[in-house]
């Protein structure tokens, strides 16, 4: 697994994965008072298969959490990613809220 860094560009309304400088992929997103439209993710395919999609996914995610917000995921790469990675499922528009206690 490539060293992914991954920063917000609400500019560009995307979140961009650099390894060792060069853009290696981004997910482009849209805000709303309530959601985070995640409608795209690209990886280059010279990084592919080196954890920049994954990378992607969880910042994204994150900062969605982060901000107190729902995720409407449109892009399919996300969907995929997040039924590998169940404790982000509350995080989805329309999800149950958690009965968990902490």
């Amino acid at each position: 697994m490539a060293d992914v860094e991954v920063t917000d560009h609400p500019e560009q309304t995307r979140y961009e994965a650099r390894v060792d400088g060069a853009l290696a992929g981004f997910v482009d997103y849209q805000l709303t008072s309530e959601l985070s439209v995640l409608t795209h993710t690209e990886v280059d395919p010279a990084y592919e298969g080196r954890g920049v999609g994954s990378a992607l996914a969880r910042a994204a995610l994150d900062d969605v959490r982060a901000r107190g917000l729902k995720a409407l995921v449109i892009c399919p790469f996300i969907t995929g990613w997040i039924g590998h990675h169940r404790e982000y499922a509350d995080l989805l528009y329309g999800a149950p809220k958690s009965t968990a206690t902490d």
